[in-house]
């Protein structure tokens, strides 16, 4: 009769099968969320994740420290004293003279001892207010008791929102202004792709040592030019508790933006991931303000385009290439002149055989409005009469197809009441 497995055997069968499902391997994929982390982790800026449970925030942080091979220390903030933050006051020999130090808790003397490493500050909002207030000083000084973490070592934190969260509370005022916001969900072919073996790796941005000077004065130049001209964005303190725990404008929370922007240009991101960072610090509405600042900043001087209009570079994305038509015409406007008038004619046929035509329409009718009576019609309308002409005809269908709408609804209605 044959001997059955011994237990022991058994669990390290067990244990081999889960180094199997734990053995994974990394790949370069674009992910707009993992960069914007990934970015303001090199920028030295405390991150805070926000997404419900279970939808990978700790795996990426995991992720995260070993692709930047940096070793990764977490703390479960909800179960920790205030002490645990502040540190424990160890009476020495003479008080008196020497003062009571207070003694940090062995994870910073680890941190301390690595001089580098990934502080992952977990369940964050369900740390209770006592708590939040302890961690203050470590956020925005990295100390610890008597102890400063190094340079080298980022701050990292999750949460849920409040609804989905064991015992949640909001994040108070101040912590929340210290921290960049980043909402983060699942992606669904990231997950498919990672359960099959392969997760997406994070890799510290790319920075153009060239870009530096100018990627800092540029960011500067956004937002002060910014706060110059809306001087009630450089401070404003929601009013709801719960918008008062995420992310809003102070002059702490531009600092992180202005840097934030200088490393996004440095590195050529993406406007998404700009935009989910701006609006991580100081909030959707003025993010969104600052970012529609950075387009108008990037638009062509008006002037330098009436100058040469045959080799005049005009914005690519349809929004930008009207707005950079409209201020032409402005500048005509402003200063109507027969070659300017001309220039700016030359310039809208350049603009409709190289783009989407129907954005020509409306300057283009604004600028006929200037003609003087002795000022001669330019051949480049020529070029531009099919333009406007069929933009005209698809306005009046358009116009005719929405009356007939009207007419065919109010029959009905008319009918319904017989």
């Amino acid at each position: 009769m044959p001997l059955s497995t011994p237990a022991p055997a058994q669990l390290d069968v067990a244990d081999a099968l889960l180094a199997l499902l734990r053995d994974s391997t990394t790949e370069p994929r674009p992910d707009d969320q993992l960069e914007a982390l990934t970015l303001a982790v090199a920028a030295d800026l405390p991150v805070l994740l926000w997404g419900e449970p279970g939808i990978g925030k700790t795996a990426s942080l995991t992720r995260l420290a070993e692709s930047l091979d940096l070793p990764l220390t977490t703390v479960i903030a909800s179960v920790h004293e205030p002490s645990d933050f502040s540190g424990l006051p160890v009476i020495g020999d003479d008080p008196a003279e020497q003062g009571v130090p207070m003694a940090p808790p062995d994870w910073a003397v680890r941190l301390v001892k690595e001089g580098r490493g990934l502080l992952f500050l977990d369940e964050l909002s369900t740390a209770p207010p006592a708590v939040q207030a302890a961690l203050l000083r470590l956020v925005l000084e990295r100390r610890v008791g008597a102890l400063r973490l190094p340079s080298a070592v980022r701050i990292v934190a999750a949460a849920n929102p409040r609804g989905s969260a064991a015992d949640g509370w909001e994040l108070s005022p101040p912590l929340a202004n210290r921290f960049v916001h980043l909402q983060w969900a699942h992606d669904h072919d990231v997950v498919v792709r990672g359960l099959g073996g392969t997760w997406p790796r994070a890799t510290l941005p790319r920075l153009d040592m060239e870009l530096l000077p100018e990627a800092v004065d540029f960011a500067r130049r956004a937002v002060t030019g910014l706060l110059a001209t809306r001087p009630t964005l450089v401070h404003r303190l929601p009013s709801g508790e719960a918008r008062r725990g995420g992310a809003w404008p102070s002059p702490r929370s531009w600092e992180m933006s202005l840097r934030l922007l200088a490393f996004g240009t440095a590195a050529r991101s993406s406007r998404e991931v700009l935009s989910r960072l701006v609006r991580g610090t100081v909030g959707d509405g003025p993010g969104l303000e600052l970012l529609a600042h950075l387009d108008r900043m990037e638009l062509p001087d008006p002037e330098v385009l009436l100058a040469d209009p045959a080799g005049a570079e005009l914005p690519q994305r349809g929004d930008l290439r009207q707005a950079a038509l409209d201020g032409v015409v402005s500048a005509v406007c402003a200063r109507p002149e027969k070659a300017r008038w001309e220039a700016a004619w030359a310039l809208l046929a350049r603009a409709a055989e190289t783009g989407a035509p129907d954005l020509v329409v409306v300057p283009a009718t604004t600028l006929a409005s200037l003609r003087r009576p002795d000022w001669d019609v330019p051949p480049s309308i020529e070029r531009l009469s099919g333009a406007v002409s069929l933009s005209r005809r698809a306005d009046e269908a358009a116009a005719l197809v929405g009356s007939g709408a009207r007419r065919v609804s109010g029959r009905a209605s008319a009918a319904g009441a017989r």
